[in-house]
């Protein structure tokens, strides 16, 4: 025992800086775990905002039904647009218009031929004819860019105006 003590006495001062640092060395650990201890603290109140003493898992499974709720309102308006983008298929999109003198005693371009037709090229040609004693007009139906009627020079130009509307 007595050459413990004798050991202690003789190193004294190592024991001493060796404490010091030891002791240092905690008090930077116990700065960094109240520094971590502060973050982790902040996100805590952060995350826990707005609860109002309610049940966390409460809120998360609130949430949750809400991001089902917005999923199936998505769902929804993709079928609501693809319903709308079919029927969009069937409406005028192509037009084209040609104005011609259909004959040569007429003096002004009063005669035209106009092509409507839809996203597959159904449609229908309009042509009208202007002379000084009457005025015809008359439809030729389109299906699928093609006329089961013989056209004019002016009902091609005007239909294939229409088809390539948009190239």
């Amino acid at each position: 025992m007595q050459s413990i003590f004798n050991f202690i006495n003789s190193a004294q001062l190592y024991i001493t800086i060796a404490l010091m640092v030891i002791v240092m060395i905690l008090i930077i650990i116990i700065i960094m775990t109240y520094s971590s201890l502060n973050k982790l603290e902040r996100k805590y109140r952060k995350l826990m905002r707005g609860v109002n003493n309610k049940n966390l898992e409460d809120m998360v499974v609130a949430y949750l039904d809400k991001i089902d709720g917005v999923k199936e309102e998505n769902d929804i308006m993709k079928q609501m647009y693809e319903q709308i983008n079919a029927e969009l298929k069937t409406c005028v999109q192509k037009t084209s218009m040609v104005r011609y003198r259909a004959f040569e005693d007429v003096g002004s371009d009063l005669s035209f031929s106009i092509a409507f037709l839809d996203g597959n090229n159904n449609g229908a040609i309009l042509t009208s004819i202007y002379s000084r004693n009457e005025s015809t007009t008359y439809a030729k139906p389109i299906d699928k860019g093609m006329s089961r009627y013989e056209l004019s020079e002016e009902e091609n130009k005007v239909l294939q105006g229409a088809i390539n509307f948009g190239n």
